[in-house]
């Protein structure tokens, strides 16, 4: 049997490291790190008093804490993170899933609240698939396509269906925003695309800044760029009536409802994350009159 010691002060010096690093949420980043070295969960770990801990354990201990004192974000030491209550997996290509873009998923489904229609999704700039996978959890009957530039992301996502047993159901393609796309008929078409303006990313917490890949941040000189060349292509891939709801940076609202409006959308709106600030942008491809009253 291994020897022990005692794991409150281990946790208390590690804390007070990273904190004097200015991590931020030190404690926590450290419960999950020491959850992946120890298999204690986190649960458990919130009381650590009387907890042991074996010796032969500590180095990957502190290799973990090593990797977030260099401002390692703690999503990808452990190489994986929940969005809508499922487990994704990361990779080098994909931005970590954050829970303000679950507010893009709650619009899509406040928008669309018929879970047992067979809805066509198509999701643009796809990373690990955290939207589309998301939207495919709560329509039980959907289908959805998950395109990226990064064959690397395409691969993660697709990895990440098969892993949450929704297969079956969706397709992952590498390719150029919708130019990988040969034809259209999708009734919602979702994305979160690159929206920091270039200037801007050097500036931005360590954590994104270093960590996070370049062109799934990078949105041009004022962040817009993605939004002009997506929405163009909306004749192409939306059927009638189609929902479009993309996320945007908090400051960025009048701008992207402006662009909307611009590429013919109707019912344009700006909704906001919890924390109040604008966050999405909603809107509806025209329908014939007829059409309209079998959305609901």
């Amino acid at each position: 049997m291994s020897d022990e010691v005692e794991l409150s002060p281990l946790l208390a010096a590690a804390e007070a490291r990273l904190a004097a690093l200015g991590v931020e949420e030190a404690r926590l980043d450290l419960l999950y790190l020491a959850e992946a070295a120890f298999g204690i969960p986190t649960s458990r770990l919130r009381r650590p008093q009387g907890l042991r801990v074996p010796t032969d354990k500590l180095a990957h201990f502190d290799g973990l804490v090593e990797r977030r004192a260099a401002r390692e974000p703690v999503q990808r030491i452990l190489g994986n993170w929940e969005f809508w209550g499922l487990e994704l997996l990361l990779g080098p290509e994909t931005l970590i899933p954050r829970p303000d873009t679950e507010t893009l998923v709650e619009t899509v489904l406040k928008h669309r609240p018929s879970r047992d229609r067979s809805w066509r999704i198509l999701d643009l700039g796809t990373g690990t698939g955290a939207i589309l996978l998301a939207l495919l959890s709560e329509y039980g009957t959907a289908f959805g396509v998950g395109v990226d530039l990064s064959p690397d992301a395409a691969a993660v996502a697709r990895g990440n269906a098969h892993r949450l047993g929704l297969g079956e159901r969706a397709q992952f393609l590498a390719g150029d925003w919708a130019t990988a796309l040969g034809g259209g008929g999708f009734d919602i078409i979702v994305s979160n695309p690159p929206y920091i303006p270039d200037a801007d990313i050097a500036g931005l917490q360590v954590e994104v800044a270093r960590f996070e890949p370049w062109r799934a941040l990078a949105g041009g000189p004022d962040g817009l760029g993605p939004y002009r060349l997506l929405l163009p292509d909306l004749a192409r891939l939306a059927a009638p009536a189609a929902l479009v709801a993309m996320e945007h940076g908090a400051e960025q609202g009048p701008a992207v409802a402006a662009l909307f409006q611009a590429a013919g959308l109707d019912k344009v709106a700006t909704i906001c994350d919890l924390g109040g600030r604008d966050r999405v942008a909603v809107g509806e491809w025209p329908a014939p009159a007829s059409e309209k009253n079998l959305l609901e």
